[in-house]
């Protein structure tokens, strides 16, 4: 069995925390809801998700022991273990949503996990995902000067297996049954990106931002 747990180690300790709000506030308010998040951390994202009331029940899948034993503490359940490993122990379409954020891009087989995922989901349930974006501009330098250098952190993060763009993430979602309804940048253009997108008519908004952020549903 491989086990990546220790990859992770280096890691500081607010890669593990901090609420997604953005992923949070999509979601609409539903008291009785159940919550899945895949890669839970620490749990403030699922802490923050019942406190708004988006869910009234919350579990998590979280591959490193010591922030899944603090998400224990906020969550109804904790799962600990490779997402990838381990099967969901839960019925099929148990859960009206389910968040992934900055997961996806640490998987050997990320397809593997978005079916398991569309399993224990909803018809019409939520799924809300986010990851690095591969082709910003960047990269792109990078590449022009025969680089491609590893960081703790960011894009070029060396625990990363995969790497998507925009259109590779949708195209993704789609292969496995989702019905995509955004992806976009997960944070808002600086004030440059903005212009630089407005001026290219939006057909290089790609290169512009960091992050992906999509938003999909089960059919």
């Amino acid at each position: 069995m491989k086990n990546f747990a220790s990859s992770y180690d280096r890691k500081p300790g607010h890669y593990f925390a901090g609420a997604r709000k953005r992923f949070v506030d999509e979601l609409p308010e539903n008291k009785n809801g159940r919550l899945l998040e895949i890669g839970c951390g620490n749990g403030d994202t699922a802490a923050y998700a019942l406190a708004c009331r988006k869910c009234g029940w919350c579990a998590g899948v979280e591959l490193c022991p010591e922030p899944a034993a603090e998400a224990a503490t906020k969550l109804n359940e904790v799962i600990v273990g490779d997402i990838e490993e381990i099967e969901l122990p839960y019925a099929d379409e148990h859960f009206n949503a389910v968040i992934i954020s900055e997961v996806l891009e640490h998987l050997l087989d990320p397809w593997s996990v978005l079916r398991k995922v569309y399993r224990v989901l909803k018809p019409d349930g939520l799924v809300l995902s986010g990851s690095p974006n591969v082709s910003h501009y960047s990269v792109l330098i990078s590449l022009l000067r025969g680089r491609w250098d590893y960081e703790p952190v960011g894009i070029m993060d060396r625990t990363h297996l995969r790497w998507f763009t925009p259109a590779t993430y949708r195209e993704m979602f789609e292969e496995c049954g989702f019905i995509v309804e955004h992806v976009g940048p997960a944070l808002p253009l600086r004030v440059k990106a903005k212009w630089l997108n407005r001026i290219t008519f939006g057909r290089l908004s790609h290169l512009f931002h960091t992050q992906i952020y999509l938003k999909a549903r089960r059919k």
